[in-house]
């Protein structure tokens, strides 16, 4: 005869208040850097972005998310990285930092590799562009209906940004939208840490 169903624990995974503490220190970072770079530094941190081929510019590849060329372009990146840092974070801070650092590895060394040589490439679109996309297929990947449908949502309410991984605007980091999008990608498929709880139970005689 079998005794009452035990719960295993479900250990704590993160949260709408882990998800509002990251999208707030997302904008209170790049903020801040803006500020002291403008200020202080009339722009000149600008050149710790990434400097495609040059081996000077692969520190670009940590820095240049930070970075920002103007008031426009930081507004830009500050609404549409702080829902999809909040989306992430919510998950579990341990998701967030490995689909952060996946991310952000993907898209720097592939602007490093195919960004024109002689350009420099800042902004944290291509960490909003890995974000969004890490975000649209996880379900599939985790198959979580709950997820998926989230996907499509992002995905059918963002889908304008598509056109920011082709070479279509002078100026615009596509390498690094492009590149960032493989990043998120392959988050989805290789983390576990994102994988749905699920209820499992033992039983004792």
């Amino acid at each position: 005869m079998l005794g009452d169903a035990q719960r295993r624990p479900v250990p704590q995974r993160g949260g709408a208040h882990v998800g509002l503490r990251y999208a707030v220190g997302y904008l209170a970072v790049i903020w801040a850097v803006f500020f002291i770079n403008t200020v202080f530094f009339a722009g000149q941190l600008n050149a710790f972005g990434i400097r495609p081929r040059d081996t000077a510019g692969l520190i670009g590849i940590v820095c240049a998310p930070f970075l920002h060329g103007g008031v426009d372009h930081i507004v830009s990146n500050s609404i549409p990285g702080a829902i999809f840092c909040f989306l992430v974070a919510a998950t579990s801070r341990r998701t967030w930092w490995e689909v952060s650092l996946i991310v952000m590895l993907v898209s720097g060394i592939g602007t490093w590799c195919f960004g024109g040589v002689g350009t420099i490439h800042v902004g944290a679109s291509g960490m909003i562009y890995g974000w969004l996309a890490y975000l649209v297929v996880r379900g599939f990947f985790n198959r979580s209906f709950r997820q998926i449908l989230l996907g499509v949502v992002l995905g059918l309410f963002y889908s304008s940004l598509v056109w920011g991984v082709l070479p279509l605007s002078e100026g615009v980091s596509w390498q690094a939208h492009l590149f960032g999008a493989v990043g998120g990608v392959l988050a989805g498929l290789t983390i576990t840490s994102d994988d749905p709880v699920r209820r499992e139970y033992t039983y004792q005689p």
